[in-house]
């Protein structure tokens, strides 16, 4: 495994993947807010072969008991929410990828404060600097792409196209743009999707994240 993988996953999860099964770990990272500002108090990342689940560290015996009950997480997570406090919340699930490679796409955009006049409002919760792509002829915003600072060790990106400009193969040139930045910065470069949304899996693979058959899950904001 990739060493800035494990390391991620043991800073923003606060453990390591085991050799099998689930493990289910209390984490003081569940009860400080994320990357932006607020609550994940349930995130895990599973391989083909083992997993890891985060709670808060008051939840961790209830939630590991009930998972020896119902091994399996796609019945157990909905239950999730409510056994770490946060009975409001939903549940996801998503496909996770990550690349030390990404795909040699040329650069569609220009790196700007996620505050910087047009850039769209969507993108301003990311701070720091985002990526965006403008009509060279107007100004007009066309796609963009945040960077979710979970750690040191690992990065994750969100992108959007305009309606008007989709089709047109920009997401995965920005995506794989803002991946080689992550990595020239010492991060490791995730991307994450619902798993039937067949677009972002194709931005994804044409960016060069492939999909290894991993899974992130968790609880969603408050419905």
């Amino acid at each position: 495994m990739e060493r800035l993988l494990v390391e991620h996953l043991s800073h923003w999860l606060g453990g390591r993947l085991p050799a099998s099964g689930l493990d289910v770990i209390g984490a003081p990272q569940r009860e400080k807010p994320g990357w932006d500002g607020r609550m994940h108090p349930a995130l895990g990342v599973s391989s083909p072969e083992a997993g890891v689940l985060s709670v808060p560290p008051h939840a961790a015996v209830a939630v590991a008991e009930r998972h020896a009950e119902d091994k399996d997480l796609a019945v157990l997570g909905p239950q999730i929410p409510a056994l770490v406090g946060f009975p409001e919340r939903g549940w996801f699930t998503a496909v996770y990828r990550w690349t030390t490679d990404p795909a040699p796409l040329p650069d569609a955009g220009a790196w700007v404060p996620a505050d910087a006049p047009g850039v769209p409002e969507w993108l301003w919760p990311f701070g720091g600097e985002v990526l965006v792509a403008t009509d060279p002829a107007t100004g007009r915003h066309l796609a963009g792409v945040g960077v979710k600072r979970h750690d040191a060790y690992g990065h994750e990106l969100a992108v959007v196209t305009a309606p008007e400009a989709r089709g047109q193969g920009l997401a995965r040139r920005l995506v794989a743009q803002a991946a080689r930045r992550v990595l020239d910065e010492g991060a490791l470069p995730t991307y994450m999707h619902a798993p039937d949304n067949r677009a972002s899996a194709a931005v994804a693979e044409a960016a060069g994240f492939h999909d290894l058959g991993w899974l992130a899950y968790g609880t969603t904001e408050a419905r």
